[in-house]
């Protein structure tokens, strides 16, 4: 008995070596990392505001025109700046206020000039939510003025309409979301 466990110990490592004898094995090159290419895809929201009717009356009067300045100096990082190939924003406006709406979304540069304007047209509720979707790509010359970008500024200008008073209902709601494209090399 003590032979044959000795000839089975024998045998086991004659197949072990074997096996490792003839596994297959090749150079590593390193130099592949030098190839790799990465391409992520990130959506991100951009804003968000929600108006409710009586906030367009001040005083008894109606505010025609209101407006905001929100920085946006995403494109400070260079590594972002530089990677970045193309980014999409998406807009959606409700409006369930009796009133039409024009929505101007501005980027502005460091000196508040405009660079690039996108307009919206909304239409008055009239009982039933007006919903405005919009895209926006930017790529090629749209993508760089977007990259020199470092302020957003809205102008919601009411046009004119059934008049609104501290007891008006509805709603101007504006949502925005950005996807953006990278390429790293």
């Amino acid at each position: 008995m003590k032979n044959f466990e000795l000839l089975m110990q024998k045998i086991v490592s004659l197949l072990f070596l074997s096996l490792i004898l003839v596994s297959c094995s090749s150079k590593l090159d390193f130099d592949q990392v030098n190839d790799l290419k990465l391409e992520p895809v990130i959506v991100a929201n951009l804003s968000y505001f929600d108006i409710a009717a009586p906030d367009f009356v001040t005083n008894g009067q109606e505010t025609i025109v209101s407006g905001s300045l929100q920085n946006f100096d995403v494109f400070r990082d260079s590594f972002f700046r530089d990677n970045l190939v193309q980014s999409d924003f998406f807009f959606e406006i409700t409006n369930t206020i009796n009133r039409q709406y024009r929505l101007n979304l501005l980027l502005l540069n460091s000196q508040n000039r405009i660079l690039y304007s996108i307009n919206f047209n909304v239409s008055a509720s009239a009982g039933t939510p007006q919903v405005v979707t919009q895209k926006e790509i930017f790529k090629d010359v749209k993508l760089d003025l977007l990259k020199q970008s470092q302020r957003i500024a809205y102008h919601i200008i009411m046009l004119p309409g059934k008049s609104l008073t501290a007891a008006s209902t509805g709603h101007l709601i504006f949502k925005s979301s950005a996807t953006v494209y990278m390429d790293i090399q």
